[in-house]
């Protein structure tokens, strides 16, 4: 019989599973389909008899909701055991996905939700067509096609393509909805190459690798982008990558105006040196420009490039039940949200620069 699994999220969620095996293929690589953010997690168990406890944090691949893949987030095993008991694991059952479906809905004007279980994906509707912030996987694309339709519209009448930031979770799909679609694609300065080269010079995600995409605009700090009389702001926002973005909206919603910001990613992930980094040497104060602009934006409707930035599942419950008063907007959640991301980037940077010492 097999033994229960915890699954331990660095949120600090957990989901207990009743199968115990886990497929890890060699040699071990950050498969085009890794998760950066949200498919991060330590795997905790035993085989229903005593044995060494497994402790492995690192990025693992799903499909149809197992585990194909893994690479520690420092792209070595951190194990204490041998690999090949490590490979006696297979199959391990995760209930939730990232990249599973999620009900498109509308979130204010003409923002709409086309993303999946926790990879967000935007929708800006137009008269002259539409924009459409981020796709995820390759495999994703199906899904943002099938959730657009469901909502409407469609997927040819999509004219620019942009990004929250440069990982495979949110840019590999680029190259799928272009040709789908036919439309321009959009990319902040700093993440250009690793969108048009496949994930090909990205910081640390180094194997990390995707269909190539050809990059119509380079956008700088600031510009505008317009479409069919609606515009969106693209905020330069580093760190996480060189070109990450905050998008920012201003929509009318019952007769007043609500500023809308997509929070690119404030988050310095496992394995991000902050200090005496030859890779990225700006990335410290790249970050610390980031969280200033982000304290500067009036933020209505408290949007991200991964749904648990904003508690979407919670929010969209309370959607979903008519709550008067959008449960999207929550200006005190922004704040509390770049306030937390803020700490725990300084509280990182003192803790290397010590151990630099």
């Amino acid at each position: 019989m097999a033994s229960s699994c915890p699954i331990e999220s660095v949120s600090g969620s957990s989901i207990a599973t009743t199968e115990n095996r886990l497929t890890i293929k060699t040699p071990l690589r950050q498969p085009e389909s890794a998760s950066p953010d949200s498919l991060r997690h330590r795997v905790v168990g035993s085989m229903g008899r005593p044995l060494p406890t497994i402790a492995l944090t690192g990025i693992y691949r799903l499909q149809m909701g197992r585990i194909t893949h893994f690479v520690s987030a420092s792209h070595h095993m951190q194990i204490s055991f041998t690999r090949s008991l490590l490979l006696l694991l297979l199959t391990l059952t995760i209930p939730a996905r990232a990249d599973g479906p999620f009900p498109p809905h509308k979130v204010v004007a003409n923002v709409y939700y086309v993303g999946s279980n926790d990879l967000a994906i935007y929708l800006v509707t137009t008269p002259k067509g539409h924009m459409l912030i981020n796709t995820g996987f390759a495999e994703t694309v199906p899904l943002i096609r099938a959730s657009v339709q469901a909502l409407g519209f469609k997927m040819s009448d999509i004219k620019i393509i942009l990004a929250s930031h440069a990982h495979s979770d949110h840019v590999a799909g680029h190259a799928r909805a272009r040709e789908l679609t036919g439309a321009k694609v959009y990319v902040m300065t700093g993440d250009e190459k690793v969108i048009s080269q496949g994930g090909k010079g990205q910081y640390l995600y180094t194997d990390s690798r995707w269909t190539p995409c050809p990059v119509d605009k380079i956008l700088k700090d600031g510009q505008k982008v317009k479409l069919g009389g609606t515009t969106l702001i693209a905020r330069r926002t580093p760190g996480h990558t060189r070109g990450c973005t905050t998008w920012v909206t201003t929509v009318k919603d019952k007769g007043t105006s609500r500023q809308v910001v997509v929070v690119g990613s404030p988050n310095v992930n496992p394995g991000f040196q902050l200090v005496k980094n030859t890779s990225y040497p700006e990335i410290a104060g790249d970050f610390a420009t980031t969280f200033r602009i982000l304290k500067s934006l009036k933020c209505d409707y408290f949007l991200g490039a991964h749904g648990n930035y904003y508690g979407m599942h919670a929010k969209y419950e309370q959607f979903k039940k008519g709550a008067r008063t959008s449960p999207f907007i929550d200006p005190a959640g922004y704040r509390n949200y770049i306030e937390l991301k803020e700490k725990a980037y300084i509280e990182k940077l003192a803790a290397q620069k010590k151990a630099a010492r």
